[in-house]
């Protein structure tokens, strides 16, 4: 019973914040330059409001299971989904809504396969070219793949495949392998568009990557540390709390200052590019890995100068040292999820930014497996006969976390100069996105 709840529970966040930005951001007029500053704010507060109740669950729910019991912070969580319903029902006569028109990832199979298929067949030069400037262009999307309603917002139309990934024009013939692969110009168009922003996608894992350490590794330092604050003793599972706190904190700031001061400065709508302010996050996660390190090998050191290393007392440092890689992860954290999730929803065609705002939090499982596949490589590489592994001990002032630190660190370093070499040859397809 378990483990079904915890499905359920995966089940409806999964539907909650795939669908929940799209149709947040689909609100706005993206046709105006209000608009769209209008959205862009919507996606920093999204993060916020999702940090406020973090702070709610990794405090007061906390606090209650452990001094009432965990059914009661169960039950607690409950109630609050419950409440939110009503009250999402009851804007719904305000809402704009997009049109459902066939899934996403239907388009996306059904392109690849034809493509594969139609260029096993035997065809005639001449067939091909022909097909390709008589296959049937779609109708815009307001009529075909799903419209906003009460909106007038007409996308892109392609009469002939562009030359990018020309291997995926092959999808578009007028004598398809099967009736039901036969794809217009605006299919293939369209995964073209999912295709060339995934390897932005595939850069930010080992950012999320890093950002599973603040659940595992960093609670079990600050676990051995002086985790008082004043009279009141901090359970080490509510230190989390940190990065939230600093994401409501610099969410407000980012939105009404630091994005007004950078349109003044660099004169464009957005002030900062959506892959500039992911990049930002990238760097931050860097520095955060190297102050991670730092703050170990400080923790390490008082531990043997008190002769505390083979004892389970805390140690006498405070377990706010810990908060500085909470603080600049929890920025990365806010520059990089705000700058996904803007960056998915304006690059992605009209009938796939649900799906395409999804691949954030894919992301955010991708950098999670990443990180336990990492810690079993390390044990693997570094443990024999002789040694033993540096993330195995009898408590964790045996453990070597500073040089996992460090080796994440140089990881990150690699990952945003991969990030570079695709983020320079990105060329936005939305407006204001690169104004």
């Amino acid at each position: 019973m378990l483990f079904l709840g915890l499905y359920l529970v995966a089940l409806g966040v999964g539907g909650i914040k795939g669908s929940l930005p799209s149709h947040g951001a689909e609100q706005f007029d993206e046709n105006t330059p209000r608009g769209r500053k209008q959205r862009s704010t919507f996606f920093n507060y999204f993060v916020f409001c999702l940090s406020c109740g973090a702070l709610f669950a990794v405090t007061l729910v906390v606090w209650i299971e452990d001094n009432k019991g965990w059914e009661w912070g169960f039950g607690i969580s409950t109630l609050t989904i419950l409440l939110s319903i009503p009250i999402f029902f009851g804007g719904s006569t305000f809402y704009r809504n997009k049109i459902p028109n066939g899934s996403p990832l239907t388009t996306i199979f059904k392109v690849l396969v034809a493509a594969m298929l139609n260029s096993c067949m035997a065809r005639s030069p001449s067939n091909a070219i022909e097909s390709m400037a008589t296959s049937p262009s779609p109708t815009p999307p307001s009529k075909q793949e799903g419209s906003i309603e009460n909106h007038d917002k007409v996308e892109e139309t392609y009469e002939s495949p562009s030359r990018s990934l020309k291997f995926l024009n092959r999808a578009v013939v007028n004598i398809p392998a099967f009736d039901a692969l036969k794809c217009s110009v605006q299919q293939v168009e369209d995964v073209k568009i999912v295709i060339k922003i995934l390897p932005i996608f595939i850069c930010t894992f080992m950012l999320n990557c890093c950002l599973a350490q603040l659940s595992t590794f960093s609670v079990q330092q600050a676990a051995t540390m002086n985790t008082k604050l004043g009279s009141l003793k901090v359970p080490p599972a509510s230190l989390p709390v940190f990065p939230v706190i600093f994401i409501m904190i610099l969410a407000p700031l980012y939105d009404h200052l630091i994005i007004p001061f950078a349109r003044r400065v660099t004169k464009s709508e957005t002030g900062i590019t959506h892959l500039q302010r992911i990049g930002v996050g990238l760097v931050l996660s860097i520095v955060a890995m190297a102050v991670a390190a730092l703050v170990e090998i400080k923790r390490k050191r008082v531990a043997a100068n008190s002769g505390l290393l083979d004892s389970t007392k805390p140690l006498p440092i405070s377990f706010f040292w810990i908060a500085l890689q909470y603080l600049f992860l929890g920025s990365a954290d806010l520059f990089t999820l705000a700058g996904l999730l803007e960056f998915f929803f304006t690059e992605a065609p009209v009938s796939m930014r649900s799906l395409a705002t999804s691949l954030s939090w894919a992301s955010l499982a991708m950098g999670y497996y990443l990180s336990t596949v990492i810690v079993s490589i390390v044990n693997n590489v570094t443990g024999d006969s002789k040694h033993k592994p540096w993330l195995s001990g009898r408590n964790l002032n045996h453990y070597h976390l500073e040089r996992f630190y460090w080796l994440m660190c140089a990881l990150s370093t690699l990952n945003f100069l991969h990030y570079l070499f695709w983020a320079v040859r990105y060329k936005y397809r939305s407006k204001g996105s690169n104004k």
